[in-house]
C-alpha cells in the first residue's frame, strides 16, 4: 500500500476529513444534527473491540471485501454503496444486476486514497488484516477522519490475527457471527427488518440442506488456493461449519490456524474422501481456478493416487462460501449435495 504519510498527502486527508465530519453530523445545522435521536440513530455498535458509532444512515459506503458487499447488496442498499474492492470470485447468483451499477476501485485490496477518493461516510470489512496496516489503511486512520468502520464478526471472535497468516481460531466458529453482521449491518443502514428476513431466509437453507444427513463416516479437506504449498482449512473457521453440519470429519482438525499451509506428502497421508476446491477468479495465488486445481491433482505424484482423486470426489465452491460469509450456507449446501451423491452420506 502506498504510504499515507508526507505534508501535502496529510493536508489533503484533514481536508477530506474535516469535510466527512461535517457529513457525518459535525456541522451545527447539519441534517446528520437534526436527525440526532430520530429514527434510531445514532447507532451505537461493540465491534472487535472497538465501538461504533454512526450518526445517520450511510448513502456513501464502501465495503472493502466481497463478503460485505455481498451482505449489503442482499440487504438491498446498492443505492447506498459508492464502491467497492477485493473480490474473488464472481458476484452471488440474484445479485448482478444490482453489483453492476456500483463501481470497482480494486480487484485486490484497493489503497487508502482510492477509498478516500469516493468520500466514503462507512467503511465495511471481512476480515481484521483489511483494516489494519499493511491492508487498506488502519481503522483509526478513517474514524480520524470522521469515517465509522465495521468488521466482520467472524474474523474476530474466539480468534487471534496477531501473528502473520490468517490467524488462529481459540474456538469454533459459527454462523451466528455471520447473522450477527448482517443484523448489524443492517442496523447501520436503518433496515433492520430486511436483516431478520435474511437471517431467517439463509438458516431456513441450511436445515434444508442438512435435513437427515449423517456423513460421519466421511472425511474431508479444503482447498482454497496455491498449488506449491497449499493453504488448506483448519479445523474451526467457515469449512468448520461445512464439516459440522453435514456430520462429517476434516481431515485437518487438529490445527487451530485458519488456513495453514501443509505439504502434499502430508495432505496424501490424510487421505480424504472427498477434495473441497476452491473455484476463484483471482490471479494472485497459482492453481486459483478448480480447473487448475484438478489438473494438478491428478497429475502430481504425491496426489494422484489419492482415493478423492482416482475416484474424482471433488466439491467446487467459490472463495467466498469458504471464508465465514453468508455464502458459506451455499458451502453447506454444495458439500452436503456432494456426500450425498458419492454415496458418502446416510
Amino acid at each position: 500500500m502506498p504510504p499515507i504519510a508526507g505534508p501535502a498527502r496529510t493536508a489533503a486527508l484533514l481536508t477530506a476529513g474535516l469535510i466527512l465530519l461535517t457529513a457525518c453530523g459535525g456541522g451545527k445545522g447539519s441534517t446528520a444534527a437534526k436527525a440526532r435521536g430520530a429514527d434510531g440513530y445514532p447507532v451505537t455498535l461493540k465491534n472487535c473491540g472497538r465501538t461504533v458509532t454512526v450518526e445517520a444512515a450511510p448513502k456513501r459506503a464502501v465495503p472493502v471485501d466481497q463478503g460485505s458487499t455481498e451482505i449489503l447488496l442482499s440487504l438491498g442498499l446498492a443505492d447506498r454503496l459508492a464502491a467497492t474492492a477485493t473480490w474473488t470470485d464472481p458476484v452471488l447468483k440474484g445479485l448482478e444486476k444490482a453489483n453492476a451499477g456500483i463501481p470497482r476501485i480494486s480487484d485486490n485490496r484497493p489503497s487508502s486514497e482510492k477509498v478516500l477518493d469516493q468520500e466514503p461516510d462507512f467503511v465495511s470489512a471481512s476480515f481484521e488484516s483489511t483494516l489494519a496496516k499493511g491492508g487498506v489503511a488502519p481503522r483509526e486512520q478513517f474514524e480520524k477522519l470522521g469515517v465509522p468502520t465495521y468488521v466482520s464478526p467472524a474474523d474476530c471472535t474466539a480468534k487471534d490475527n496477531s501473528k502473520d497468516g490468517d490467524g488462529v481460531r481459540t474456538g469454533a466458529l459459527t454462523m451466528d457471527s455471520v447473522y450477527g453482521e448482517v443484523r448489524d449491518l443492517a442496523k447501520v443502514f436503518g433496515v433492520p427488518e430486511r436483516g431478520e428476513k435474511l437471517v431467517a431466509e439463509l438458516r431456513a437453507r441450511v436445515r434444508k440442506a442438512t435435513g437427515g444427513i449423517d456423513a460421519s463416516g466421511a472425511s474431508l479437506m479444503y482447498w482454497f488456493a496455491n498449488s506449491e504449498a497449499p493453504y488448506l482449512a483448519g479445523c474451526c473457521g467457515a469449512p468448520g461449519i461445512i464439516t459440522r453440519e453435514t456430520g462429517a470429519k476434516n481431515a485437518f482438525d487438529d490445527t487451530h490456524e485458519e488456513w495453514p499451509q501443509i505439504n502434499w506428502e502430508t495432505v496424501a497421508d490424510r487421505n480424504p474422501d472427498v477434495l473441497v476446491i476452491g473455484d476463484l477468479t483471482r490471479k494472485s495465488q497459482t492453481a486459483e481456478s478448480a480447473t487448475k486445481k484438478i489438473a494438478f491433482l491428478e497429475s502430481n505424484p504425491a496426489t494422484k493416487n489419492m482415493d478423492a482423486v482416482r475416484h474424482k470426489r471433488y466439491v467446487l465452491l467459490s472463495g467466498q462460501a469458504m471464508n465465514p460469509t453468508i455464502r458459506t450456507v451455499e458451502g453447506v449446501e454444495r458439500v452436503a449435495a456432494g456426500l450425498r451423491s458419492f454415496g458418502l452420506a446416510r
